[in-house]
């Protein structure tokens, strides 16, 4: 009876002022910012604003490159970030259409977001790296060519068909890979944050899932996606999104410059490594959500109501949702403790299939809330659907004067219980504890229980008889739940 659900974990993200921190520590936006800053009126540019030749040795020894056997090559992808990004702006040689000088060269002047690197908010900040990082993923899909001059045809143009390029297709599997990793970094049954082995990251968008044991061609294709990934890792990692350790050369045949996946015994991390930064968790957000995708982050329900609040929380880890509702008292503050109650209690009623895992929630909730709910608790005493929450609150805090609840409300409530982790999707043994414990604190429970005026009592006892380990037990549940079924058809 699992509700719709986000389809990814909340992450937990740092503020924008360390976010934006770490985007200007970046090395390829730093180098980026120091040649906006180095560029003037005589430095020269091509007609498509890449430095020109003769002019990388000046900006690589600006940037301290100078020893450095590709410095040349980072200059101008320093350069072209610049240009991508704005702090630089760049004039095409006047009557650049018409003219047919391709050394014809134009003018650079300071981009508008230059200044805002170092005066602008940090929201500014991950804007500019935002547009940085796009550029960068476009670089690490675009296609690689040993001779660029067999792909020119006769007439100037390029024979783009010859490259056996598809970028929409390259975009989709670098996506893929990046979304799996974020997944991974987010999972509560793996390590966080811990680096992962480059062959299993391209075995998870390369091996099929309901695939037990890889066949040889599934195998050389994560040799290839491996191979791929090593390339693409090293162009994103100066953008600051990954920590990586590349493929061991070593590896690499000599016919296909292909590493073949790593047996059990071997060591794994020659066959590459890789670990999005907090900063690489922001920005691989930010192009999930803008191309549709729910990714939530704790505390994007701090200023919503409480409804909202509960329904949001309903699949968090435990601990997302605990600091989720903390964030959202934080806001209401101490004076507003117990207004902040009403508004859960308020939000927990109803008959929808949701409600009973957010009636958990909202108890787990009031107990962050401390003594201030009590009045609030007490004031739902009565309440069908909120009386017995209340009772078990007020119990769990040693509160004196609790009146006992009636019958109804006593297995009402186990039926509530029993729905809201059914809904959770918890630990199997755990749900099984609970409907044993449950179902075997009463007497004749399932007498009663088919009783019971709750939307999901039928599917409750359902569960009941399959979860049981009792078989005589989940027998009589599964005869309840026929009856509670006839009842709601007459």
């Amino acid at each position: 009876m699992s509700a719709e659900r986000p389809s990814l974990p909340p992450v937990r993200l740092h503020t924008e002022a360390e976010l934006a921190r770490d985007a200007l520590a970046a090395p390829l936006l730093a180098r980026a910012a120091r040649l906006a800053r180095w560029a003037g009126p005589g430095t020269r540019v091509g007609a498509g604003g890449e430095l020109v030749d003769a002019q990388l040795p000046a900006a690589a020894q600006h940037l301290g490159l100078t020893d450095d056997e590709d410095g040349a090559a980072s200059a101008s992808e320093a350069w072209r970030l610049a240009v991508d990004t704005g702090l630089v702006d760049v004039e095409d040689p006047q009557d650049a259409e018409e003219s047919e000088d391709h050394d014809a060269e134009g003018t650079v002047t300071v981009g508008e977001n230059l200044a805002l690197l170092t005066s602008g908010s940090p929201a500014d900040v991950l804007a500019i790296w935002l547009d940085g990082l796009e550029a960068v993923h476009a670089d690490a899909t675009a296609p690689a060519f040993d001779d660029f001059a067999d792909l020119i045809m006769e007439d100037g143009s390029v024979d783009f068909d010859a490259l056996d390029w598809d970028p929409e297709s390259e975009a989709e599997f670098l996506d893929g890979v990046l979304g799996n990793l974020y997944l991974l970094t987010l999972s509560e049954a793996g390590p966080a944050g811990a680096p992962v082995p480059l062959p299993a990251l391209a075995a998870s968008v390369v091996v099929p899932e309901d695939m037990d044991e890889p066949t040889d061609d599934i195998l050389e294709e994560v040799s290839e996606a491996m191979m791929r990934l090593d390339d693409q890792f090293r162009v994103l990692e100066p953008i600051g999104i990954v920590e990586y350790r590349p493929v061991d050369e070593s590896l690499l045949s000599e016919e296909g410059e292909e590493a073949t996946p790593p047996d059990d015994d071997e060591d794994v991390t020659r066959y590459g490594m890789v670990r999005l930064t907090p900063l690489g968790l922001y920005g691989i957000r930010e192009r999930m959500l803008e191309a549709g995708v729910d990714a939530p982050a704790v505390g994007d329900l701090a200023d919503k109501g409480a409804d909202v609040l509960l329904d949001g929380i309903a699949h968090y880890p435990e601990e997302a949702a605990r600091t989720e509702v903390g964030l959202w008292l934080g806001r209401r503050g101490a004076d507003g403790a117990e207004t902040a109650a009403v508004e859960l209690l308020a939000a927990a009623r109803g008959a929808d299939r949701r409600a009973p895992l957010r009636r958990l929630h909202c108890q787990q909730a009031l107990a962050l809330v401390g003594p201030e709910a009590e009045p609030a608790v007490r004031a739902v005493l009565g309440d069908p659907e909120l009386g017995g929450l209340a009772r078990v609150w007020l119990a769990e805090r040693g509160a004196a004067d609790v009146p006992a609840p009636p019958e109804t409300m006593i297995f009402w409530l186990a039926v509530d219980t029993i729905a809201a982790q059914l809904d959770a999707d918890g630990d199997l043994d755990e749900l099984q504890e609970l409907v044993e414990g449950l179902s075997g604190q009463h007497s004749g429970f399932f007498e009663q229980a088919w009783r019971v005026e709750h939307p999901a009592t039928e599917e409750v006892l359902e569960a009941v008889g399959r979860l049981h380990r009792d078989r005589k037990i989940a027998k009589d549940a599964r005869k309840a739940a026929f009856k509670a079924r006839s009842r709601a058809k007459g």
